[in-house]
């Protein structure tokens, strides 16, 4: 139960400290990864739905036990990015950069497959 506690409340801070900002960087993301994003509402949607993950890998974190279940969609979050983005640079349609930044949350998805089998059912 230490390891589940202490790995999403890892995953759920470094998930605040690498999204947060993205906020205030619509402009920079279109310049750095060009094309410029066309799109916002995709960009900011997708900003507020990785955040709410966040808050709910905390959540997660106070009781690992009591919200068990939870584990598994946050399984799901982090490898439906992780996969997209292995697919996406395969095709030549995202940077190195990116591939990355998408194995953290491979990594991630895993150690919570792991956490999950670890945790004891309620």
């Amino acid at each position: 139960m230490k390891f589940a506690k202490r790995l999403f409340s890892i995953a759920g801070i470094y998930g605040l400290i690498v999204l947060l900002p993205q906020y205030f960087l619509e402009a920079k993301n279109g310049l750095d990864f060009p094309p410029a994003i066309t799109h916002p509402e995709y960009y900011y949607g997708f900003i507020g739905v990785g955040l709410a993950c966040q808050i709910l890998f905390l959540i997660i974190a106070r009781d690992p036990v009591r919200y068990r279940a939870m584990m598994i969609p946050a399984v799901v979050e982090k490898f439906s990015f992780g996969i997209a983005v292995v697919i996406l640079f395969l095709l030549n349609r995202v940077s190195v950069v990116i591939l990355g930044l998408s194995c953290v949350d491979l990594a991630l998805g895993t150690l919570f497959i792991i956490a999950y089998a670890k945790t004891p059912a309620d």
